[in-house]
């Protein structure tokens, strides 16, 4: 609770900030009001007002209400996907009204084939390809951030959140009505929004970002209003401002959500006997709206029980494995809490990994037992979030996890509270700002846990971005720092840790020290981006970390001690070329060192997306790693330092029309060292199946062959010699993933998910470093026999979690679910085939849960 101390004042300056801006002089144009100085902009027809309703509207899919008749018109819809300000296939309409507690949206959308619009009903928040209107609403007319509502013409709900002017956040979730029909004009979408759920600063006459975004399917076609421009920076910017929503209230958004979990379902004993036992959970979720603009949300004894399982993996890495965040509580909002250090693909990780806190207990694999929680109970969570009339964006959250026991009353996780603050302010009317980020965990260790866990963590960073040159080029910059503390013993496991590995021989710029009890360090990083203009993009970056930089208590980073650059241009059409409907083209390249210079690898690759103007699409690349001679100081685990030989990688996917029933979809990827001493290669298969409006589902499977001649196969030390040993692992993965989501109407549903894994390899030629960075193999290592030879695994999960949803009423939701786990694993087979390791899958005992979960939600 040490943060709540510091997020009051801003709290409380929500009240004086929350007051009425002032206004600057503006120019009407095109339906879209823009700021009297922008220039080389047409000057089309006056922007009108939203009508004022003057009672409630039935919300059914059709305009013949009253206000509808009256209210103002807004075509003007241009094409921007797949031609940017093209001319639209069909027309779209939309009428803007409002009362004293909701927006109200309706937009026809002609089509002279209503038989052929895409139809696809889904459960609240599913998104498969559809007909749809997104309704976009900057409520805070800050340009940089929105709420975004989803509507299909079967009726499917969708609901997200947009921050940093174009980051999506479909995680947010709000109470809100649509209804569509599909007619002989083509078909309808009427929304009914209340102003409960939008954050805003009340005043006599408010200004909301609009934007209205149609996608016809069948035709691979997007058209907005306003229109969108890929070829431009941003997107809440491109937004209309709409002024005229006069006299809005300031709603106190206030929310409750109790629950109760009964469960049933496997519990084995310390011995791994099984057994089954029942157990039952109450608690609740709490929104208040403190005031017009900041909301706090609370969970009480949260459940998770629904969420779906993570995907099976066998990391044999120095690295821990990332999973991405699924549960509701933490996926919602969460654009506030991004501080970004590395992005890899979209998947990015930072000072911020919700997954830290109900973590899987850390100490589990000393002092507990099959009978020992899997998860750390989460007791209650607290989040605030919000924006100040200043442009003040503030995001924070507190939680507390109960200590967990293992054998003999053993802690294997202590009882911890983790908190987070974030503040981000905006500058020259978006286009600059800077933020400030700060987390803690305080664990509360004992005799089993101080010695080996760390007591305390801080770690805090600012940030700060400006565009320029029109709004084409933005500069970045980020430094951040971290000290941990706690005994003597846990922050030298810390100095050995594969993050740091401050014990390596041949690290003596590192420093080990065995007496102190903390670590700090820091990070600092900045880009170059040229994010619109023209056919190029572009981003240079590069970072330094320090050796003590430790985030992981309630962050994530795989290693410290790095410095490096990296560079990437793209090449964006924003109209079709030749047989592609869409494309684009990018150039990578990287390098990076340890604080030392030792250079730790490179390279580069060129890759390319293109949609055909059959709607089938292809993506390929080829790329190098390592070109220039690098090493690895983290691959002997503590050791010195492994020469990395050059290699070698091509990929190619090709997917059918996802406008079809069936959208079948194929991948091949390899990879090649240069010494022809290690390959890898991988082929996967699937298909996306559409049965009528209700029925879809996917099936995907996926085969790969590993040949690593650098396998770490553990550290030793004999007769007083200590070796660092390496395997060559021939090694085959398989797994197969199916989903099928059944939608009876949209408020329910069934979702099944299930995946079997199985992983299998063996070692061989088991060898000792000798000269690690020797380019010779022969050099590079010696034969190691003392401990005769090596072995081998076979891992195999299943996991499938089926989920039926009933939104009885809105935002009040029933689940039940049935989730299995099978597990079978063998440190030596007999046989190393994937296909037996399927079958020893199903011949061990499920461990089945049974859950009824009710919620019900209580709010104005």
């Amino acid at each position: 609770m040490r943060l709540v101390a510091l997020l009051l004042p801003f709290v409380a300056a929500a009240t004086v900030s929350a007051q009425p801006a002032a206004r600057t002089a503006s120019a009407r144009t095109n339906g879209v009001r823009r700021d009297a100085t922008t220039a080389g902009e047409p000057t089309p027809a006056p922007l009108p007002a939203p009508e004022r309703a003057l009672r409630a509207l039935r919300i059914d899919g059709r305009d013949d209400d009253e206000t509808w008749r009256t209210a103002a018109r807004i075509d003007g819809f241009r094409q921007f996907e797949p031609t940017e300000d093209g001319d639209p296939s069909f027309r779209t309409e939309t009428r803007v009204a409002y009362d004293a507690r909701n927006l109200y949206v309706f937009v026809r959308n002609l089509d002279p084939h209503p038989d052929s619009i895409l139809s696809v009903l889904q459960r609240r928040d599913g998104m498969a390809l559809s007909d749809d209107i997104i309704i976009g609403i900057d409520s805070y007319n800050d340009r940089r951030t929105g709420y975004m509502f989803r509507l299909t013409p079967a009726g499917t709900m969708s609901d997200g959140y947009m921050f940093n002017d174009g980051n999506e956040d479909w995680g947010w979730n709000a109470v809100w009505e649509g209804a569509a029909q599909i007619d002989s004009l083509g078909w309808s979408a009427e929304f009914r929004i209340p102003l409960s759920q939008l954050r805003y600063v009340p005043g006599a006459d408010n200004t909301f970002g609009l934007a209205v975004i149609r996608r016809i399917a069948r035709r691979g076609e997007r058209v907005s209003w306003p229109l969108i421009r890929r070829s431009r920076t941003g997107m809440v910017s491109q937004w209309a401002p709409m002024s005229g929503f006069n006299s809005l209230p300031a709603p106190r958004r206030m929310e409750l959500m109790p629950y109760a979990v009964e469960k049933y379902g496997a519990s084995p004993r310390g011995d791994g006997t099984p057994r089954n036992a029942a157990a039952t959970q109450v608690g609740a979720d709490i929104k208040l709206g403190l005031t017009s603009n900041i909301t706090l949300d609370a969970a009480v004894n949260p459940d998770f029980g629904q969420v779906e399982a993570d995907p099976g993996v066998l990391n044999l890495s120095a690295f821990e494995q990332f999973f991405a965040e699924r549960r509701p509580f933490f996926l919602e909002g969460s654009g506030i809490f991004r501080y970004d250090i590395d992005c890899n693909d979209g998947e990015c990780t930072g000072l911020f990994y919700s997954r830290r806190i109900g973590r899987s207990p850390q100490l589990r694999g000393s002092y507990g037992d099959a009978a020992s929680p899997l998860q750390s109970r989460i007791l209650g969570a607290t989040k605030v979030t919000g924006r100040l009339g200043n442009g003040l964006s503030v995001g924070f959250i507190d939680a507390i996890t109960e200590g967990e026991q293992g054998t003999l009353n053993r802690t294997i996780e202590p009882q911890t509270n983790y908190a987070v603050l974030r503040l981000q302010q905006d500058l020259a009317k978006g286009n600059s700002g800077i933020g400030m980020m700060l987390t803690n965990t305080a664990r509360q260790t004992d005799q089993w846990t101080r010695d080996i866990l760390r007591g305390d963590a801080w770690t805090g960073g600012l940030d700060a971005r400006h565009r320029f040159a029109d709004n084409r080029w933005q500069l970045s910059g980020q430094l951040a720092g971290s000290r941990v503390s706690g005994t003597a013993k846990a922050i030298a496991l810390t100095q050995r840790s594969n993050v740091h590995l401050y014990q390596r021989p041949d690290a003596d710029h590192l420093g080990y020290d065995s007496t102190r009890t903390s670590l700090a360090g820091w990070y600092a990083a900045t880009s170059l981006d040229k994010q619109g203009g023209g056919l190029t993009r572009l981003s240079l970056n590069g970072w330094y970390m320090t050796p003590g930089f430790e985030i992981n208590d309630l962050g994530f980073r795989t290693r410290s001690d790095e410095m490096g650059a990296s560079m990437w241009m793209g090449l964006r059409p924003v109209k079709p070329v030749g047989m592609f409907r869409r494309a684009n083209l990018n150039f990578n390249a990287w390098g990076f060192a340890n604080t030392s210079g030792m250079l730790l690898g490179n390279g580069g690759n060129v890759n390319g997306w293109g949609e055909l103007n059959n709607f089938w699409s292809v993506n390929g690349g080829i790329g190098g790693n390592d070109v220039v001679t690098a090493y690895s100081d983290r691959d002997a685990r503590g050791g010195p330092a492994v020469y990395r030989p050059p290699r070698v990688n091509v990929w190619a996917n090709l997917n059918g029309d996802g406008r079809k029933a069936i959208t079948p979809g194929i991948g091949v990827n390899g990879g090649r060292r240069t010494d022809g001493l290690g390959s890898n290669w991988n082929v996967n298969a699937s298909a996306q199946v559409r049965i009528g409006t209700q029925f879809n589902g996917s099936l995907r499977a996926s085969y790969s062959r590993n040949i690593d001649d650098n396998q770490w196969n553990g550290n030793f030390v004999d007769n007083g010699v200590a070796s660092y040993t390496f395997a060559r692992l021939y090694q085959r993965t398989s797994s197969i993933t199916a989903r099928m989501n059944y939608t009876m109407t949209p408020t329910l549903s069934l979702e099944s998910y299930v995946q079997p894994f199985v992983s299998t390899g063996y070692y061989t030629d088991w060898r000792a470093l000798d000269d690690g960075r020797a380019h010779d193999r022969d050099a590079r290592f010696r034969p190691y026999t003392a401990r005769g030879t090596p072995s081998g695994f076979r891992f195999g999960q299943l996991r499938t979690n089926n989920v039926v949803r009933w939104e009885y009423r809105p935002g009040s939701v029933l689940f039940f679910v049935w989730t299995q786990g099978r597990d079978a694993s063998d440190a030596d087979p007999a046989n190393y085939g994937v296909g037996d390791g399927y079958s020893r899958i199903f011949e061990r005992r499920p461990d089945n849960v049974f859950l009824i979960k009710a919620s019900y939600w209580l709010g104005r």
